[in-house]
């Protein structure tokens, strides 16, 4: 059984006539006989019979013009473009993996977009860590896309650049430290607070380009969410080293001062990611267009003076 059968049973059993269907179809009477000879070969059923005033259907010819009607419907969807995305109107469940490094400026923006523009949608928030296999994620769909920082993004995935952010310090303004040069070696020697790497237990961001000169901070207390980080500097001596983004969300608010690095540290540099498998469904498409509008609204705030 092909498409070009499933046609044939299907306007056979709705004309009810071997020589109208022939007609519709733009084939001969003969081969359309020989068409249904097959069908009933195939599926063990006369499909059509003579009645009082012509060819009806058989029972089982019904059911099946039932199951034709639906096997040419299915086709048609798959071999037709998806329609266009409605944001507006959609009520699909978006998963989005992310560090809680983003969660104070980024992740706001986007729900804002969101929110407007899908008010009918789920949004849900992975948190990205170190156990968290993002990549399989991304294979096998329980993430439509992932944000995060690495200095060599994953080569299989699909990736587009969002934002550079430049490395400074962020310390409490109690600190006597706030108020003095930052050296690189009173740097190194200043007690450090630090995350747990998001993404693999390998080093940190910091703490690589550290190593790749030749240099070790003094790292003392670590923990599990960057939200946690003002308070702790409000209450301890502690410097943290982050991106200047997060750390000027927090200064608008809280008594905590922003130092430059004692060195030069590559920018850290936000990837979006998400896997082949949903590249052009347009619900997907949509909700990177969303993130890449933040990106750059962000990126822009950054630059401006």
């Amino acid at each position: 059984m092909d498409t070009h059968l499933l046609r044939i049973l299907q306007i056979l059993l709705t004309e009810q006539s071997v020589s109208r269907a022939a007609i519709k179809l733009g084939l001969s009477q003969p081969a359309l006989s020989n068409s249904l000879r097959r069908l009933r070969d195939i599926t063990g059923d006369p499909i059509l019979v003579r009645g009082k005033t012509g060819m009806v259907p058989t029972a089982r010819g019904l059911e099946l013009l039932a199951h034709a009607n639906e096997a040419l419907n299915a086709i048609e969807r798959i071999t037709q473009p998806p329609g266009a995305f409605d944001p507006a109107r959609t009520t699909r469940e978006f998963h989005l993996g992310a560090p809680d490094y983003l969660d104070a400026m980024f992740l706001p923006n986007i729900a804002e977009i969101l929110r407007r523009e899908a008010p009918h949608a789920k949004f849900i928030v992975h948190p990205i860590n170190a156990d968290y296999d993002y990549a399989g994620g991304l294979e096998d769909g329980g993430l439509d896309v992932v944000i995060g920082n690495w200095l060599e993004p994953p080569p299989q995935m699909h990736m587009a650049r969002l934002f550079d952010d430049e490395v400074v310090c962020m310390i409490g303004s109690q600190n006597p430290a706030a108020h003095r040069e930052l050296t690189l070696k009173h740097y190194l020697e200043l007690p450090h607070l630090a995350p747990f790497p998001h993404v693999t237990a390998r080093q940190s961001f910091i703490d690589g380009h550290l190593a790749s000169q030749g240099l070790k901070r003094n790292i003392q207390m670590t923990i599990p969410y960057f939200g946690q980080v003002a308070g702790m500097l409000l209450r301890t001596d502690l410097i943290f080293t982050t991106g200047r983004q997060f750390a000027q969300h927090y200064v608008r608010y809280l008594p905590i001062t922003i130092l430059p690095a004692p060195l030069p540290f590559p920018p850290m540099r936000f990837y979006l990611l998400w896997h082949r498998r949903c590249h052009s469904a347009p619900e997907v498409v949509w909700l990177r267009q969303c993130i890449a509008k933040v990106a750059a609204m962000l990126q822009a705030s950054l630059e401006s003076p």
